[in-house]
């Protein structure tokens, strides 16, 4: 639909692990990074993947953040481990599919931690990596996964994309986009008001909106925000959608920022009735 498949690269969780999606990414064009589960065959078939990859020389030591059950973050320093190998299709399907030159990529933590599982991501990609940028710049795109789910969350609950009653599918289809623009502004406005909380409103909200915030939200936007800020008015958004903003609460997420919009253009439609 893009005109451009090799733009596109599928990045999926250990589910995708499936040897047909990737013949089938190779016939449309595009690409793909998936956490793999399976140990698969490779080279002339004697061995697997793992063997291969206990070869492999570390690459480098890169260090990420990671959270764990407690919400406390941790710095965690992992070695990064890639090889380009000749993976063989499952057996029973060898017939129908063909072998595939992939590159995997491991990334094994240092001196785990007592008490917490370590941390082991074993990755399949059919692109290209030569360099331990180039390995760690697929780590990043596997991280992106979460972002991912969370803007599908969004598309699906809040814009209810799954209940669309229309029949044909071009009518469907640009529906999803306008939805998907929404999803996307949701996402944008919740984190922006995580990073740039100190800029003008002005840059991303309309002088009405501001106006009607002030007057169907009385008082100070709460968690110690500074007026006439974005956060201060992004408070107040997720206030109208039913965040309570006490002190102890953590910043707003997507679903009360999308409670919040729905209610205040509800308002602005009102306004524009004749």
């Amino acid at each position: 639909m893009l005109g451009r498949p090799d733009r596109c690269i599928h990045v999926g969780d250990r589910e995708s692990d499936i040897y047909e999606l990737y013949c089938l990414s190779r016939e449309l064009g595009s690409h793909f990074v998936v956490r793999t589960v399976v140990d698969r065959l490779a080279g002339d078939g004697n061995h697997t993947v793992a063997t291969e990859m206990r070869r492999a020389k570390v690459a480098c030591r890169h260090v990420i953040e990671v959270r764990d059950e407690n919400d406390t973050v941790a710095r965690v320093a992992l070695e990064i481990r890639f090889r380009r190998i000749h993976v063989l299709p499952p057996i029973g399907k060898q017939k129908r599919y063909p072998a595939l030159d992939l590159t995997i990529i491991h990334a094994t933590e240092v001196d785990p931690p007592a008490g917490r599982k370590p941390i082991h991501w074993k990755f399949l990609t059919d692109l290209e990596v030569e360099s331990a940028e180039q390995a760690i710049e697929k780590i990043g795109w596997y991280a992106l996964c979460w972002k991912i789910e969370v803007f599908h969350k969004v598309l699906k609950s809040g814009c209810r994309a799954e209940d669309a009653k229309l029949r044909t599918a071009d009518r469907l289809a640009n529906l999803i986009a306008v939805f998907c623009i929404v999803s996307w502004r949701v996402m944008w406005l919740t984190m922006f008001g995580r990073t740039a909380s100190a800029v003008r409103p002005a840059l991303i909200r309309t002088r009405q909106e501001i106006t009607l915030l002030d007057r169907v939200v009385a008082g100070s936007a709460g968690r110690n925000t500074q007026p006439g800020t974005l956060g201060f008015y992004l408070i107040k958004l997720a206030r109208f959608g039913g965040y309570l903003a006490r002190a102890s609460d953590p910043p707003p997420g997507n679903v009360v920022i999308w409670r919040g919009l729905r209610r205040l253009a509800d308002i602005q439609l009102a306004i524009m009735a004749p």
